[in-house]
């Protein structure tokens, strides 16, 4: 698991490469604000692109997963390091960001399935260690600027690659265990199991109602901090906000383990819907809000490993990295939707009313998961 984790945050550097990137190329004149943002939106749809494709085709569960996850990798790879080569806010700089999204979809869902593979009872734990290294690797680029200052944009992205490289190869050391499961036929029908599926469809409805508030507050609570606390810099605050996520992760799935695991998504999302509803008022006393900040920061996320635990005890055995890829798909399609809508929303309300806004979806996904919990109590022990 030690080393799935460290290729799944080496090859996710490719992600977030971006976000190293682009102060300095909009201090050195080569990119507008507006631009900069279309060069994370691209790799945003790129993964929803990947993973449509990849569900359709089940790719997930028809190809090795290993090869299939260095495959990609490399993709990723030589995407971010062809990007030093081409104009830095041009198509081809946007469209290889777009590249690089479409490979995540057989990086993360793959790892999820292959950590899968050795549950034994600590399935919860398993996929949360995955979604903790995930959340690591989006929090790393906040503490960057501040530790060695501002990066050239030619060595973000070249660096970038060089660790997918890595990461991909990385990964072929990794054994699957025994819960692999076999490779099915090429059924692409088996994609719709999961809305015809009643507990598949409340584990994603419940996946919808975190994902509406995760990616939007991942995004934005850095520009909240910074009126909050009237500075400028605030990037290490929002990585140890983010990086308490990868604590929650690790706690939220030892307790699903050991109790109802639809209940503590349930109870996750109750506590970050609490704390999306509450932090604008919190913002009138700035150590308050920062407490709750690093509170939501540990639950936004804890819930997320979870939904996938369910998916996978409930889903065909042959056919689980099929619904898990279905399940980011939807989750990240709605997120660009979110991160996009969310400033104006911001700049017609205010920050804090916009974040009690995404308060909404923990709040909804949490009758959807507390539904679910007697069909998990009802079911075989995870796979």
């Amino acid at each position: 698991m030690a080393l799935l984790a460290a290729a799944i945050v080496l090859v996710l550097s490719v992600w977030f490469a971006g976000t190293v990137a682009v102060p300095g190329l909009i201090r050195d004149g080569l990119v507008s604000p507006g631009r900069a943002a279309w060069l994370t939106a691209a790799v945003q749809l790129g993964f929803v692109a990947g993973t449509l494709l990849s569900a359709v085709l089940s790719l997930a569960d028809r190809l090795d997963a290993r090869r299939l996850f260095c495959a990609c990798a490399l993709v990723a790879a030589v995407a971010t390091l062809t990007q030093t080569a081409v104009a830095p806010s041009g198509t081809a700089a946007l469209a290889l960001r777009f590249v690089a999204g479409a490979t995540m979809a057989g990086v993360y869902p793959v790892g999820m399935k292959l950590a899968a593979s050795w549950a034994k009872g600590d399935l919860g734990l398993l996929i949360g260690i995955v979604v903790g290294a995930l959340t690591l690797g989006s929090a790393l680029p906040h503490l960057l600027p501040g530790l060695i200052g501002s990066v050239d944009w030619r060595v973000a992205y070249g660096g970038a690659g060089g660790l997918a490289a890595l990461g991909g190869l990385l990964v072929l050391g990794f054994r699957p265990g025994p819960l692999m499961g076999a490779r099915p036929p090429f059924q692409p029908a088996q994609m719709l199991e999961a809305w015809r599926n009643r507990g598949l469809r409340l584990a994603n409805l419940g996946y919808l109602g975190h994902m509406w508030e995760l990616y939007a507050m991942w995004a934005w609570i850095g520009v909240f901090l910074v009126g909050v606390l009237g500075r400028p810099q605030v990037g290490s605050w929002v990585f140890g906000i983010m990086a308490a996520g990868a604590v929650g992760c690790v706690v939220a799935g030892l307790a699903a383990d050991r109790w109802n695991r639809a209940r503590v998504a349930a109870l996750c999302m109750l506590v970050s819907g609490g704390c999306a509803l509450v932090i604008g008022p919190a913002a009138a006393w700035p150590a308050l809000a920062l407490g709750v900040a690093f509170v939501w920061g540990f639950a936004v996320v804890a819930d997320s490993a979870q939904f996938s635990a369910c998916v996978v005890s409930l889903s065909p055995p042959d056919y689980v990295g099929t619904m898990l890829t279905v399940q980011t798909s939807m989750g990240f399609l709605l997120t660009a939707v979110v991160i996009g809508a969310l400033p104006h929303v911001m700049a017609l309300l205010s920050p804090g009313l916009a974040f009690a806004l995404l308060g909404i979806g923990p709040l909804l996904g949490a009758i959807a998961m507390w539904r679910l919990a007697p069909m998990l109590d009802q079911a075989l022990s995870p796979r």
